[in-house]
C-alpha cells in the first residue's frame, strides 16, 4: 500500500470508528503483528484482511474464514482507496469471546465425530485378511522357513498398512491380534534359520502387539512360543520364566488350547534346566490340563493337537531320562504325525536317539541321528 505504520494505524481506526465492538489498533501493535511478535484476535485479523484487500493467510496471520461480505473502504494495493461495502457490515462480522469459544466448541465436535466415523478398511477386507493369516499358519507347518518369511512379510505389510491408519476400536484390536500371529511366525521362522537376534527382536516385536490386542490367550500364546527361543539357544530360565508366564496369564481359561499349550512347554523347560521335582510336578498339570482340554482338532502353527502335546511330552521325559515312558511317547505321537508336518517328527526321532544315548546304546543313537539328519528335507535345515 505504501503506508507507513502510523498511517495504516490511523486509517484503521478511522474504518471502525463507528462499530460498537471495534478492534483497537495501534502502531506498536501493527509493529507487534508484522514481526510475528503477537496474533492478533480473530475479529482484528478479519479487518485488518479487509483494510488491505487479501485473505488471512496472504497476512501471514491465522487462517481463519475469508471475509466474505465485509463492507470496508480499503486501500488497494495501487494506492487507491475503493469502495468495497457499507462499513456498518463488519459490526456483524466481528465475534464476541462466548461467540468465538462456541465455534470452537463446535468445529471440534465435528472433528471428533469425523475421525471416530473414519475407518479404511471394511469387514470384507478384515475376512479375507483373517484367511490369508489362517492360511499362513496352515502352510507355515510344512513350508520350509526361507520360503515362509517371504509370504509373511508380505501379509505384514498388507497388516500394517491398515493399522498405520486411524481404525474403529474393533479393527484395531483385530489388527493387533494378526500383527501379533505374524509376527510371531516370522520370529520363529528367522529362529530355525539360526537369526537368533532378528528371531529374538521380532518375537519382542509380537509380545508388543499382543498386549496392544488386550487378547490375554494371544498374550499367553505369543509368551509360550517366545520360550522355545531360549529353550534351544538359552538362558534356559528365560524359557521357564517365559512358560510360567503364559500359563499364569491362560489360567482364567483352563480349558484352552493356550493353557495346555503354556503347561506342557513349562515343564519341558523345567526339565531341560534339571529341576526334576518341579518338572514332574508341571507334566502332571499339564497332563491333567490336556485331557480336561481334549486336543485341537484344527491343523494349523497356532494350535495344539494331541500329536503337539506328546512332543513336548517326550521332551520332557527325555531331559528327565525316563527313557522307557520317552519311547511310548515317541512311537505314540509318530503314528498321529502325518507327511506334511514339518520338523516335529524328525525331533521326536532325535530324542529316541538321545534315549539310546541315554540308555548306553551309543552305535544305535548315532544311527538314528544320522539318518534323521539325511532324511530331513535341506530347506529345513538351520544353516
Amino acid at each position: 500500500m505504501g503506508l507507513t505504520l502510523t498511517e495504516a494505524a490511523d486509517q484503521i481506526r478511522e474504518l471502525v470508528s463507528d462499530l460498537d465492538r471495534a478492534p483497537r489498533v495501534t502502531v506498536e501493535q501493527l509493529r507487534l503483528w508484522e514481526t510475528g511478535g503477537h496474533q492478533p484476535l480473530r475479529s482484528t485479523v478479519l479487518v485488518l484482511a479487509a483494510f488491505y484487500g487479501c485473505s488471512p493467510g496472504g497476512l501471514g496471520l491465522e487462517d481463519t474464514e475469508a471475509v466474505a461480505g465485509i463492507v470496508l473502504r480499503a486501500e488497494s494495493r495501487h494506492g487507491h482507496r475503493a469502495e468495497i461495502t457499507p462499513m456498518s457490515a463488519i459490526g456483524e462480522r466481528i465475534p464476541t469471546a462466548a461467540e468465538h469459544l462456541s465455534h470452537r466448541v463446535d468445529a471440534a465436535r465435528r472433528a471428533v465425530d469425523r475421525t471416530l466415523a473414519s475407518a479404511t478398511v471394511n469387514s470384507n477386507q478384515l475376512d479375507h485378511i483373517d484367511e490369508m493369516v489362517l492360511w499362513a499358519s496352515q502352510e507355515y507347518i510344512s513350508t520350509p522357513p526361507a520360503l515362509m518369511l517371504t509370504r509373511l512379510l508380505d501379509l505384514l505389510a498388507e497388516v500394517e498398512e491398515l493399522a498405520a491408519c486411524r481404525q474403529p476400536a474393533a479393527v484395531q484390536v483385530r489388527l493387533s491380534e494378526l500383527t501379533a500371529m505374524l509376527s510371531t511366525l516370522t520370529a520363529d521362522a528367522l529362529m530355525k534359520l539360526g537369526d537368533l537376534t532378528r528371531s529374538r527382536s521380532w518375537y519382542a516385536t509380537a509380545r508388543t502387539a499382543a498386549d496392544d490386542s488386550g487378547n490375554s490367550e494371544l498374550r499367553a500364546r505369543v509368551r509360550a512360543q517366545a520360550a522355545m527361543l531360549p529353550f534351544y539357544y538359552g538362558p534356559i530360565t528365560q524359557a521357564v520364566n517365559l512358560c510360567r508366564e503364559a500359563r499364569v496369564i491362560s489360567s482364567r481359561a483352563r480349558t484352552s488350547a493356550t493353557h495346555a499349550f503354556s503347561a506342557a512347554a513349562e515343564a519341558r523347560a523345567l526339565a531341560k534346566l534339571g529341576a526334576e521335582a518341579e518338572a514332574e510336578a508341571a507334566l502332571r498339570y499339564a497332563t491333567k490340563v490336556f485331557e480336561q482340554f481334549g486336543g485341537d482338532s484344527a491343523d494349523d502353527a497356532f494350535a495344539f493337537p494331541e500329536r503337539r502335546y506328546l512332543l513336548y511330552k517326550s521332551g520332557t521325559l527325555t531331559a528327565l531320562g525316563h527313557t522307557r515312558e520317552a519311547r511310548q511317547v515317541q512311537d505314540q505321537a509318530l503314528v498321529l504325525y502325518q507327511d506334511k508336518t514339518g520338523i516335529d517328527p524328525a525331533l521326536l526321532r532325535l530324542e529316541a536317539a538321545i534315549c539310546y544315548a541315554r540308555d548306553r546304546s551309543p552305535d544305535e543313537a548315532c544311527q538314528l541321528a544320522g539318518a534323521t539328519f539325511l532324511r530331513m528335507d535341506p530347506a529345513h535345515r538351520t544353516p
